[in-house]
């Protein structure tokens, strides 16, 4: 299925039953190898052979955090899954299984749900090889919700948290730096109609122009399996990149009691040579929903996989970069939108 393409039918939640519109759903989903017991019971049931397991969960609602204009059901799923994983990954953990609730009003096509369900199999097929649908919920709201938490497993490591960095650590991302909020930004500025509402017509036009862009936004591929390898390596504090570098790396700073300085010259792959007041690198640094992976490690260990080096563990407070404090507000905050805009 193409980013393009909307799912329709006729028939609509409001038609089936609820029962029937599992029944339609469940072979779709992915399985999950550490079930035990799938869909089916009151509850799943996962094995857990490292005794203690990673939980975490995420909502996405029409309207804040996405548009049907530019979002196609299985682009939900995708993503759904996606941004879920990654913070699993972000713990150092695998992850192994999903939990996913969705409220949706009566008019709302089946054949969207099973685009959805496609999207969170393909997704968990490509990004986290094993985990599955175990279990969820559907409702009926106004407004299209969906609910999903994500489990772990550490494979009996200790968990990697945003506070055990130190003085003197590399600071290290797996992934990309801005390529997503610059999809996001395209969007509302050039694929809205003459009263700034979301246009279909006008999605088809960025899409085409800006692919790569529009996709990480839409379909990101944070580096999941980096994750684990980073725990392996020996990080000594990571967290999944979903709301901006200069947000998320100051949550390190502060939750470690020392500051993150910055390089700016290397934070754009490939572009060693790119000045600070350059957007690409404003990018880098405030946008968002990469889903890329932030991490700290010690200065003689080797970086894993696509871990590359963007900064340092520093004495002091806060959020540098080149040495002097960064204090421009950037990233997502669900109460005021991106930079204090409403997106």
């Amino acid at each position: 299925m193409t980013m393009s393409e909307r799912p329709t039918g006729d028939e609509t939640l409001g038609g089936i039953s609820e029962r029937e519109t599992l029944t339609r759903i469940f072979p779709r989903l992915p399985r999950a190898s550490a079930a035990l017991v799938g869909p089916g019971d009151d509850a799943a049931v996962l094995r857990a052979p490292d005794e203690r397991y990673v939980v975490t969960t995420d909502m996405m609602v029409h309207g804040p955090d996405f548009r049907w204009a530019w979002s196609s059901p299985y682009d939900l799923g995708w993503k759904a899954a996606a941004t879920n994983l990654s913070d699993v990954a972000a713990m150092g953990a695998v992850p192994t299984a999903l939990v996913v609730a969705i409220a949706a009003p009566t008019a709302t096509p089946v054949s969207h749900l099973l685009a959805f369900a496609d999207g969170l199999r393909d997704a968990c097929v490509a990004l986290a090889p094993g985990c599955g649908v175990v279990g969820g919920d559907l409702s009926v709201s106004d407004t299209f919700t969906i609910a999903v938490t994500a489990f772990g497993d550490l494979e009996g490591r200790a968990p990697v948290l945003r506070s055990g960095a130190r003085v003197g650590d590399v600071v290290a991302v797996s992934g990309d730096l801005g390529l997503a909020a610059t999809g996001l930004r395209l969007l509302f500025e050039r694929a809205v109609d003459a009263a700034g509402e979301p246009s279909r017509e006008r999605f088809e036009d960025v899409l085409r122009e800006h692919p790569e862009a529009v996709t990480a936004q839409l379909r990101p591929r944070p580096p999941i399996g980096d994750g684990p390898l980073a725990a392996v390596a020996g990080a000594t504090a990571m967290l999944d990149l979903s709301d901006g570098l200069a947000l998320d790396a100051r949550r390190i700073a502060d939750a470690s009691g020392a500051a993150v300085d910055i390089d700016p010259t290397v934070l754009v792959a490939g572009r060693p040579d790119i000045a600070l007041a350059d957007g690409e690198v404003i990018a880098a640094l405030t946008g968002g929903e990469d889903h890329s992976l932030l991490a700290t490690f010690p200065p003689d260990v080797e970086l894993p996989g696509g871990f590359r080096a963007i900064g340092r563990v520093v004495a002091g407070s806060g959020l540098l970069v080149a040495g002097r404090a960064f204090d421009e507000r950037g990233g997502w905050d669900p109460y005021v939108g991106w930079n204090g805009g409403t997106g």
